[in-house]
């Protein structure tokens, strides 16, 4: 029986919160900047229909809305296993019934030319299923993080868009954030000099369904570290602008074992870099914690909070930042309709995703071992 068959996955949805080895900058920190820049300076050659998979908490809380806000795309179809959630989504967001799906008649999305773009918004068993069925039918695709349960599930969903000739972009919103472009932007620049240390963390009070699809370990694929820590590895390679070589000193903490008998809480990493340089990274499902602290030799640079959906603060040694605050979906989701208009690479396709998931495995096989482990 699928995984789509066991769970009711809107329910489970609704629980849902929201480089190179060498040392040289990774090809998505290096495109991060001209990706802000670029919204602004590219006209839409066409307006791309969107269609979410998976109406559950991120999906109408934070997609839905930022797809009214987009200039490139809108929302133009749905996919869901609640008839009555579909209908009234429909009506809410205007879209025909026509466009609407659910999980057994998906494929057939291949014949609606309304549609040019899936999101998928699954749990991240579901992750691999529905980008190869997207891109088999035809469609670019959009995934949510973290991209897939493992390494090779994630070439497998490359290896299927190359082959139907489609592109695929992983939901890194902070690419398209721009207090991290300034973060960015100082490294690159050393405008305070050389990184000297770096500190990361990212991570929520768990209040929710104890039976929710994220403590599954077979929906989840692991616990904060998969969820929060992807952002804080995220950090790290792009302020950095390397690409970790092993993982070091790994712990995990567990405030409640019961809660968390399936999936890790409290996780702590470091990540060791090609030239020795270390970051020390953490995620939590037990503390409320979004905070990015970089180091230089001639002052600190600190975004606290950091990866919230709004209301990012940064400072300098010349004191706060000041920038407007951006609609980081909207800006994600334009930016890859551009990219579909106009047949380029998304900085944030699979390739990235690929790099994320090995360092998570890295970091689960050190977790395991209690010993250094090479990415």
């Amino acid at each position: 029986m699928a995984l789509t068959d066991q769970f009711s996955i809107e329910g489970a949805l609704l629980n849902r919160r929201g480089f190179i080895r060498t040392g040289a900058i990774g090809v998505g920190a290096l495109a991060l900047t001209p990706a802000l820049n670029a919204l602004a300076l590219t006209k839409p050659q066409k307006k791309l229909g969107i269609a979410i998979v998976g109406l559950g908490m991120y999906a109408g809380g934070q997609i839905a809305p930022a797809l009214q806000h987009t200039q490139n795309c809108y929302l133009a179809g749905l996919v869901s296993g609640h008839p009555d959630k579909a209908a009234e989504w429909a009506k809410k967001y205007n879209v025909p019934a026509k466009n609407i799906y659910n999980y057994q008649n998906f494929d057939t999305i291949a014949k609606n030319p309304d549609i040019d773009i899936v999101y998928v918004i699954l749990p991240v068993a579901l992750h691999k299923e529905y980008t190869i069925r997207a891109a088999k039918a035809g469609k670019h695709v959009i995934c949510e993080k973290p991209m897939s349960l493992s390494v090779k599930d994630c070439e497998e969903m490359v290896a299927a868009c190359k082959k139907a000739n489609r592109l695929l972009s992983i939901g890194y919103r902070m690419h398209f954030e721009p207090y991290t472009a300034e973060l960015i932007r100082i490294s690159r620049s050393q405008e305070y000099g050389k990184l000297k240390a770096f500190e990361c963390a990212n991570g929520f009070f768990y209040k929710q369904d104890p039976k929710a699809w994220r403590l599954n370990y077979a929906l989840a694929g692991g616990g904060s570290l998969m969820d929060m820590g992807i952002y804080t590895i995220q950090s790290a390679r792009y302020t950095t602008g390397m690409e970790p070589v092993a993982i070091r000193n790994a712990r995990q903490e567990k405030t409640n074992k019961e809660l968390f008998k399936e999936v890790d809480d409290k996780v702590f990493w470091e990540l060791e870099f090609p030239n020795g340089f270390i970051a020390h990274c953490k995620s939590s499902y037990s503390d409320e914690v979004s905070s990015t602290h970089a180091e230089f030799e001639r002052g600190v640079v600190e975004l606290n909070p950091n990866f919230f959906y709004g209301g990012i603060k940064g400072t300098t040694p010349k004191g706060l930042m000041n920038f407007p605050q951006a609609n980081q979906q909207a800006l994600q989701m334009d930016n890859f309709a551009d990219c579909v208009n106009h047949n380029k690479e998304s900085s944030v396709n699979g390739a990235e995703g690929i790099r994320d998931m090995k360092v998570v495995e890295a970091i689960y096989r050190s977790l395991a071992s209690g010993k250094r482990e090479l990415v």
